[in-house]
């Protein structure tokens, strides 16, 4: 099969100015509600693309956990390759590809740490599986096998028996906090709509981009 034949044309609908919000955040969060109600696969989902001091960028599907006007969070090992890529350089990107609705949204911003009470509220939410694996992976090392990796979850288990899983000290969230939002739209002909917010002082200016 060549990739080169593999043609859909997008005629789901539209994305004009004056349909959009003012606001970036908002508009987000109603694709983001049209996503999970139209059964969108995890559409939380979303791309992280970082670059480290050596200028070589990594890219890597991560899960949304949080958003609101201060920016786009999720959570994950501070020792990772896109830890260490962040730490040197807090520049990021997310996409989230919702094809079904023939859309995206794109987004280019800041990284930062959110605060330790953040962190440890979040980590308490999550399945005990989930809580032990964080201290079974020394995530982006290489493992000798994957039976070394399942005897240091076996560890992790042994360790915390019958108490509560703290998170681990090299484990935390991050807040992209974006200075571009981009709505992508499928549209016939390959001309699609692309609906641009781009932050100007304390607002947001909103442009569209040529398809």
């Amino acid at each position: 099969m060549n990739p080169a034949d593999l043609r859909r044309e997008y005629t789901t609908r539209g994305l004009l100015e004056r349909d959009v919000d003012p606001d970036p955040f908002r508009q987000f969060g109603a694709w983001f509600k049209e996503a999970l109600d139209g059964g969108v696969m995890e559409p939380n989902a979303m791309t992280l693309a970082t670059v480290g001091a050596d200028l070589k960028p990594s890219a890597r599907v991560v899960l949304l956990k949080g958003f609101d006007s201060s920016g786009f969070v999720f959570f994950t090992n501070e020792e990772s390759r896109k830890g260490l890529q962040m730490a040197q350089n807090p520049h990021v990107a997310l996409c989230f590809a919702w094809l079904p609705l023939e859309r995206q949204v794109c987004i280019t911003g800041r990284a930062a740490k959110v605060g330790r009470d953040e962190t440890e509220a979040y980590f308490r939410s999550r399945p005990l599986g989930s809580q032990l694996g964080a201290w079974a992976s020394a995530q982006s090392r290489v493992v000798a096998s994957r039976d070394a990796l399942e005897a240091q979850l076996s560890n992790a288990t042994a360790r915390f028996k019958d108490v509560e899983v703290p998170p681990p000290p090299h484990w935390g969230g991050y807040r992209v906090t974006p200075d571009v939002v981009e709505f992508w739209q499928g549209r016939p002909n390959r001309l699609h709509d692309r609906i641009q917010y781009r932050a100007v002082g304390s607002g947001w200016v909103i442009e569209r981009l040529s398809a």
